[in-house]
């Protein structure tokens, strides 16, 4: 098993159950590095005294706040603890609330939460009973030094801890050029509404995770490889020029759009092709190298 994050205990009430926090999150990232274009030599970074210009260890490096201009009061790992025990050591749970009422966007990051052995039959009996009552624990945790808010969640056989924002620190959304709530004030018609909503309906599935998959960190490989085999490892590719000029909002007829959407969702769906952009993969598949091929050309 990986190495735990953190370790501590879900309490609520009386009830205290030893858990340890795993991730659950897995990121397909690339690592670049920095290169300096006049020579493609790498780009490195050191650490430095500001008061002496010299390199400093690691071992040598701890963390300070600035009290005031040029002062600093150190902090250990020790500092963090003391500052509130209970909260640096347990995922502490204060409220139980329908799991529909918590908005999408609170949410952060997943973890797997593993009862060590003492806490097995406490862990399983919360899981059911929030899995049972259809609620989920809300509760504060203090992660690497940062205080969450986070939803402990029932999945599967784990429950998981989802950290999430506080309510302050997430944006108000009213200083932003939003249309009005409703259709009357963007001039939508009756027929394109319906359009829409057969679109919708054409559309419609279950949730199946396993046909979602990461097809960029595919692409931006393919493009590497395309790079190394033509020599090109050293060429800085310039952005082309756009192939025509986007479409004003004026002129686009939303009806005819609608309705040829659904025309191809239908065709789509026939073939049992329909990706999950709507248009069958073999002919994202062809109009993405068709794109392809014409640039080539006029490169050549």
């Amino acid at each position: 098993m990986a190495r735990a994050l953190w370790k501590g205990a879900i309490t609520f009430g009386l009830v205290s159950i030893p858990v340890e926090l795993h991730a659950a999150e897995e990121r397909r990232e690339f690592k670049f590095a920095l290169i300096d274009k006049r020579d493609f030599s790498p780009v490195g970074y050191k650490r430095y005294s500001k008061r002496s210009g010299k390199e400093v260890p690691w071992d040598d490096v701890v963390k300070g706040y600035e009290y005031k201009k040029g002062e600093y009061v150190v902090l250990s790992d020790e500092d963090f603890r003391r500052a509130n025990v209970k909260a640096s050591q347990a995922i502490e749970i204060q409220a139980f609330v329908p799991a529909e009422e918590l908005p999408v966007e609170y949410f952060e990051t997943p973890y797997y939460l593993v009862p060590t052995r003492p806490g097995q039959k406490v862990y399983a009996l919360l899981r059911e009973t929030l899995r049972a009552t259809g609620r989920i624990a809300v509760a504060q945790v203090v992660i690497r030094t940062v205080q969450h808010l986070a939803a402990v969640v029932p999945v599967g056989k784990a429950l998981m801890l989802n950290t999430m924002r506080y309510p302050d620190q997430l944006r108000d959304a009213k200083d932003l050029a939003l249309p009005a709530e409703g259709l009357k004030g963007v001039r939508v018609s009756a027929k394109e509404a319906e359009l829409a909503k057969r679109l919708v309906a054409d559309m419609a599935e279950h949730w199946k995770p396993d046909e979602f998959r990461d097809t960029y960190h595919e692409d931006l490989m393919r493009r590497i490889r395309e790079k190394i085999k033509a020599g090109e490892t050293k060429d800085i590719t310039e952005p082309e020029a756009p192939e025509r000029a986007p479409r004003s909002a004026k002129v686009i007829d939303l009806a005819a759009l609608l309705q040829q959407s659904l025309k191809e969702s239908e065709r789509a769906a026939r073939k049992g092709t329909r990706g999950r952009s709507g248009k069958p993969a073999t002919e994202r598949s062809e109009h993405a190298h068709g794109r392809t091929n014409a640039r080539r050309k006029r490169a050549a």
